[in-house]
């Protein structure tokens, strides 16, 4: 028979472990979380075809893209032909080019032989363009997804606070040394603590992320205010707040 001691020993044992495999846990849901967000197949710039000389573009600059990946960021433009490729901040090294692959294996499969093509996943963008695009904001491939949950009292506080976080992430994001256009923060809302990254692609100049940030924010209002986290994507920026730490820290 196992003595009562014995027993208290193993529960304890069991719960130090539970312990152990949530905190596992929450740092790789910080690590690793790569879920697809959405994509779109540029229709109007057409499709090309097998063995075409824009095939063959393709074929060559995503073998570079997959080389550079690495890096966290790569570009291609010419006068027929704009990709980019940009991993989250925090997404580098393998995780990037985990990223890309997958990107780009899902982006033949949903968008097969169009031209023109974006798809984004949590950790990045991959996107192609029939035309020159680099440093152009991107207006018009753009989305919000916000969270279910809606703050249920003093929601003008909750905006102001909100806002006043993009704005200061912004303005962290295009100004000093900083060369990403990316930047975290956080700011006490209540009891709680929200917090929030802002990015944008790096062909854009520093006047044109906060432009692309300031237009979206603008436009994504009703999808933004007044729910418990919510993120809008787009092309050339993009801009997440939630109410838990979703950025591995460096």
């Amino acid at each position: 028979m196992y003595s009562s001691s014995s027993v208290s020993k193993r529960l304890i044992l069991i719960y130090v472990l539970a312990i152990q495999l949530l905190l596992i846990n929450s740092e790789l849901s910080l690590n690793t979380t790569n879920d697809y967000l959405n994509h779109t197949c540029l229709v109007s710039q057409g499709k090309y075809k097998t063995g075409s000389e824009y095939e063959k573009l393709i074929e060559h600059i995503m073998k570079m893209f997959y080389i550079n990946s690495i890096r966290g960021y790569d570009l291609f433009g010419d006068s027929t032909f704009t990709a980019v490729l940009q991993c989250r901040g925090d997404s580098y090294g393998t995780k990037c080019r985990d990223c890309f692959v997958t990107a780009l294996a899902a982006l033949r499969r949903r968008c097969p032989w169009y031209k023109g093509r974006i798809i984004w996943y949590d950790q990045c963008l991959l996107s192609m363009d029939s035309k020159y695009s680099v440093g152009q904001i991107d207006y018009d491939n753009n989305f919000c997804m916000s969270n279910a949950k809606k703050v249920v009292e003093d929601r003008s506080e909750y905006i102001k606070v909100w806002n006043i976080l993009v704005d200061d992430l912004t303005e962290l994001a295009i100004t000093g040394d900083n060369s990403t256009l990316y930047s975290v923060g956080e700011k006490r809302y209540k009891g709680d603590m929200v917090y929030g990254m802002v990015q944008c692609a790096k062909d854009l100049s520093r006047k044109a992320c906060q432009e692309c940030l300031w237009y979206n924010s603008f436009h994504f209002q009703d999808c933004v205010n007044y729910f418990r986290g919510a993120r809008v994507v787009g092309r050339s920026c993009t801009f997440r707040f939630e109410f838990y730490p979703f950025i591995a820290k460096q």
